[in-house]
């Protein structure tokens, strides 16, 4: 039995492997598919714990990662915890200055990085080795080492020999296990420490029904990387679960979920919008069995209504997610309450394309400019606060930002939402992302999904473009389906969005692009819009007279 069972992870492993030890653990690799159960995956991860303390790592030792969704990342997830140290996962996709200082602020003992990802490890490392002054080794997820000029090892010689048995340290619940950086556009990432308690925390909340509780009969895809908050959780809860578990590898086409979904049979998968975005359109175009599908969770940003309703369509429930770095991830989902789940369709369809009710256990306020709480009319917005024990309290070194973002014991998100009168949330726009016109607020995720519900746009962005009389106007870049008639398509794009809102809301110009840009996390990348299309006279004159802000 592991030591530390104290709100520690240590007991979801050990129960996993005694209950379930033929329970599969699936993963596509650079190799091929790799399969074994929780009883090898426990023999692995304690070889793996030896190998790290027979090298010399323990307690605040940060051990980090530069992978995909495979078995080898998601032994780390409970071998290093497990054993003492850190397990630091980096984002591979952020800009290399992101990186060398990621890795230099959290000073990483050790680098475990997949072989796709090695030439980026490498330029990031030549163009700033002074970074990297703190690694000790580099192991390459794999059965070896491809030429490279860092000192690496295969991660398979790196496990070789150990013992399939190890002595689990005494973990203390306030021990850190985890830690994860912000990866936003703009100004440096943030480090967020997760204690051991505070992921033991989140994945007893996501194992409630108001979670995203996960089953012995569930099969588990979590596509969301596993580089970015913990995959959201789900290695750990599906672990807490006995779940079988099923990792998409590197770079997931969506002709390779889908066959996951039907070979392995998968039940429940995550990621944000643009992933089924991509499943949706492969799904149209192809014979494609969803039916093991029971649950497809969606956070990041708001999922277009219209890919709930693709989903509900074949029998596939869309759960919306919110949640953040800071937040371990989730901290709301939108479960239809019991008094309107015999409600008409369209109404509990309204309650299910919002964030959600706050998960059980966390604590909100939604505070307007003024410092006062916003009514629960579902109109009225303001900035969304957050506390509860698998929320930070602080960044890991930075006190200037901790006195910006925190007070009394709540983190500000930075969201903008609303609340209902029934209690459910609704992200209206991150405060960077929401379009301030002639002393109004417009919502570019209301009007991103308006838009992308037009049967001829596969992806659209809307962004705020300076405006010398009403001070921003929306702008909206869209990718428009293939064949589509671009020519009479802005006209009718006008039209659609007439339908729901005000003549003011309409965006002053669309255009028309290949892509949509994304950011290391798979989200619309707003900031990369802005500055390719922030002139003034993309929407200069286009305001109509009868389309004034307020009118």
């Amino acid at each position: 039995m592991p030591g530390g069972t104290d709100q520690t992870l240590a007991p979801f492993l050990w129960r996993a492997e005694q209950l379930y030890p033929e329970t599969e653990v699936v993963s596509r690799t650079h190799e091929g598919v790799v399969r074994y159960d929780y009883d090898e995956y426990g023999d692995r991860t304690a070889q793996l714990a030896g190998a790290l303390d027979d090298a010399g790592y323990g307690e605040g030792d940060r051990i980090g990662t530069f992978c995909w969704n495979h078995h080898r990342h998601f032994e780390t997830y409970f071998g290093v915890p497990g054993m003492g140290a850190q397990l630091h996962t980096i984002n591979p996709l952020l800009p290399d200055k992101h990186v060398q200082y990621i890795v230099e602020n959290a000073e990483d003992r050790t680098l475990f990085v997949d072989r796709s990802f090695l030439p980026k490890l490498e330029g990031a490392y030549a163009d700033d080795p002074s970074s990297f002054e703190s690694v000790e080794r580099y192991v390459v997820m794999g059965e070896s080492v491809p030429d490279t000029d860092l000192e690496a090892v295969a991660y398979e010689s790196f496990i070789d020999g150990h013992p399939t048995e190890y002595d689990w340290p005494d973990n203390d619940a306030d021990q850190p296990a985890g830690m994860c950086y912000t990866s936003g556009t703009t100004g440096r990432p943030k480090g967020v420490e997760y204690t051991q308690s505070m992921l033991w925390s989140h994945t007893m909340a996501l194992q409630q029904p108001q979670g995203i509780p996960l089953d012995d009969d569930d099969v588990v895809m979590p596509v969301v990387p596993m580089f970015h908050v913990n995959a959201w959780g789900l290695p750990f809860s599906a672990t807490a679960g006995a779940a079988k578990h099923v990792y998409p590898g590197p770079q997931p086409e969506p002709a390779d979920l889908a066959r996951l979904i039907e070979e392995e049979g998968v039940t429940v998968t995550a990621g944000v919008p643009t992933v089924w975005l991509g499943l949706m359109e492969y799904v149209k175009d192809n014979d494609v069995d969803l039916s093991a599908l029971d649950r497809l969770v969606v956070g990041g940003s708001a999922a277009p209504e219209a890919m709930i309703r693709f989903f509900d369509d074949r029998d596939v429930e869309l759960l919306h997610a919110w949640g953040m770095t800071e937040t371990s991830p989730v901290g709301a989902a939108a479960h239809v309450k019991r008094d309107l789940r015999d409600a008409d369709y369209e109404t509990r369809l309204e309650k299910r394309s919002k964030q959600g009710l706050i998960t059980p256990g966390l604590a909100f306020r939604v505070v307007d400019d003024d410092g006062g709480e916003v009514p629960w009319n579902g109109e009225d917005f303001g900035e969304l606060w957050v506390k509860g024990p698998w929320v930070t309290t602080e960044y890991f070194g930075r006190p200037d930002a901790n006195q910006a973002e925190f007070e009394d014991g709540y983190l500000k998100t930075g969201d903008v939402v609303s609340v209902d009168e029934d209690g459910y949330l609704k992200i209206v726009d991150r405060a960077k992302d929401v379009i301030k016109s002639g002393g109004e607020w417009i919502s570019s995720q209301e009007l991103e999904n308006e838009l992308m519900a037009h049967e001829d746009v596969s992806e659209a962005a809307v962004v705020g473009v300076p405006h010398d009389r009403w001070q921003e106007r929306p702008l909206a870049l869209v990718v428009p389906v293939e064949g589509a008639d671009t020519g009479a398509l802005e006209s009718s794009l006008r039209d659609h969005v007439l339908e729901s809102y005000p003549k003011w809301w309409v965006p002053d110009t669309v255009v028309f692009i290949d892509e949509v840009p994304k950011t290391a996390t798979g989200k619309f990348n707003k900031q990369a819009l802005r500055e390719e299309y922030g002139d003034e006279s993309l929407v200069e004159g286009r305001v109509p007279d009868d389309a004034a802000p307020g009118s």
